[in-house]
């Protein structure tokens, strides 16, 4: 109990400190968002009645002391160009984003277990050299350029799938497909260096002269012993993923955060980049605790407080 506590303290120190940083650069980044919300035609009148509206015309320190106050509510403003509740709209936005994470991850994870195995039984062979040199590749490659390279040809050349958009569960496939390409790339690495590691470990040597079968030492075994860095990747990987893929969400007009938040940025939307910003911080965060209290359950060895130190 003692550890949750203590992790969550850290989690709420980062959510505050992220979005306190947010609150600060946006404003020392160029760009006005009263000429953005009221129009490059706006007369100097027109801008001063909209400062004042949304609390522009205020020092640095008291905006961000009615933020910190309103934040405590739940109170994030209003979005500039939606003109609705900040937070509403990016909950709004959240399961597109969610759906995109989890399939992603989970498609990540089935071909890059099995591949990081298949890896790690034939180190050091002409076979395992090639796929590791095609998923260093695979790593290598922007996903916008993997993203317009699938939408050319699976939307254009051979229009089998949808090009953008949520209207159907296909338009699902190439955005999940372009942002499971690098994370399989990343996460067989890992796999086959882990299982590696225990395939050539005494423990497994000795587990095998007694007759253990070669599934049983594969899957039960060195996997069992791979399981947390394993995990914690994709653990990772899924928090980044909830930050919004913003290129890949781009590329596919996808409705989710990270298109949000592109649209945020380019209209200068304060309560909608400050809600966007706080809501990934809060998800990131929960990710990466649920990860770490999921230790003990893929190793009893590990006692919680003590992760690092095993």
């Amino acid at each position: 109990m003692v550890y949750v506590l203590k992790r969550l303290g850290q989690g709420l120190l980062t959510v505050f400190l992220t979005v306190s940083v947010v609150f600060i650069l946006i404003r020392l980044a160029p760009g006005d968002p009263a000429v953005a919300y009221a129009g490059p035609l706006a007369t100097s009148a027109e801008l001063a009645k909209v400062r004042t509206q949304f609390g522009l015309d205020q020092p640095v320190l008291v905006q961000y002391g009615t933020f910190l106050k309103e934040l405590v509510t739940g109170n994030l403003g209003t979005s500039y160009s939606f003109q609705a509740p900040a937070l509403q709209v990016v909950l709004e936005r959240l399961p597109f984003t969610l759906t995109l994470a989890f399939a992603s991850i989970l498609l990540a994870a089935l071909v890059s277990i099995p591949l990081g195995v298949w890896m790690a039984r034939r180190t050091d062979t002409k076979k395992e050299l090639g796929v590791n040199v095609v998923s260093i590749a695979g790593q290598s490659m922007p996903d916008f350029w993997i993203g317009i390279l699938l939408l050319s040809l699976f939307a254009i050349v051979f229009p089998i799938l949808p090009a953008s958009g949520f209207a159907t569960w296909a338009g699902l496939i190439l955005p999940t497909v372009t942002i499971a390409i690098l994370q399989v790339a990343l996460i067989s690495r890992l796999v086959r260096r882990e299982m590696a590691t225990n395939f050539a470990s005494p423990y497994l040597t000795i587990a095998r002269s007694r007759g253990v079968s070669e599934r049983t030492l594969t899957w039960k075994y060195a996997m069992g012993n791979s399981a947390i860095p394993v995990f914690t990747a994709l653990g990772t990987r899924f928090a980044a993923m909830l930050n919004g893929v913003v290129v890949v969400e781009v590329v596919f007009g996808w409705p989710g955060v990270g298109s949000l938040i592109v649209r945020a940025l380019s209209t200068r939307d304060y309560p909608l980049i400050q809600a966007t910003v706080l809501v990934t911080a809060v998800l990131a965060v929960a990710v990466q605790l649920l990860v770490d209290l999921a230790y003990p359950l893929l190793d009893p060895r590990v006692r919680l407080g003590k992760a690092n130190a095993s």
